[in-house]
């Protein structure tokens, strides 16, 4: 089974505890105040991903470190789980999973906006808004720049790509004027 499903298994079984106990948002917090102490210290990195560590010896100094980090007892109970089950490694994935689902959960979709230059608060609220109509939920921008597009820009939503930017449009034109 891949690492991704196996990540995505144990983020449902999180999130159906989330509802469950109506903690999703909490836990979605404890759980991205762990990851960024995981990605802030590289000795709890290596600890999380090296493979020849003890699942049961990772679960005890993971559990301490997030205890003092003052994270909740679910949140400690689930990597404790994860730990013993020797799924540390996918301390990153589990923590996007979780989060896709939360956004899932609250009719959130994830975009991925390029432009080629930097967009105003006024236009990126106008998309946003535009986008919103379109897919009937709440979008989430994840901006960046490109200035290999020359102008206009690109939005990626799941697997599906809006390109209007200039290079895109040059390379419709270009493709037409060749097969004609």
């Amino acid at each position: 089974m891949s690492q991704l499903l196996v990540a995505q298994r144990y983020a449902k079984a999180l999130l159906q505890i989330g509802e469950k106990q109506n903690t999703v948002q909490e836990l979605q917090q404890e759980l991205n105040s762990a990851i960024g102490l995981v990605k802030s210290q590289p000795d709890l990195e290596k600890l999380c991903l090296h493979p020849l560590i003890p699942p049961s010896k990772k679960a005890a100094v993971f559990d301490e470190i997030l205890a003092h980090a003052g994270a909740g007892d679910t949140i400690r109970r689930f990597f404790v789980v994860v730990a013993k089950a020797a799924r540390l490694n996918l301390v990153y994935d589990l923590a996007t999973a979780f989060n896709d689902l939360v956004d899932a959960h609250q009719g959130i979709v994830s975009a991925k906006v390029t432009s080629a230059q930097q967009l105003s608060e006024a236009q990126t609220h106008k998309l946003a808004e535009s986008f919103s109509k379109v897919s009937g939920k709440r979008v989430r921008f994840f901006l960046q720049q490109d200035p290999n597009l020359l102008g206009g820009l690109k939005v990626q939503v799941g697997s599906t790509i809006y390109d209007a930017s200039l290079k895109g449009r040059l390379r419709l034109l270009k493709e037409k004027l060749l097969s004609a």
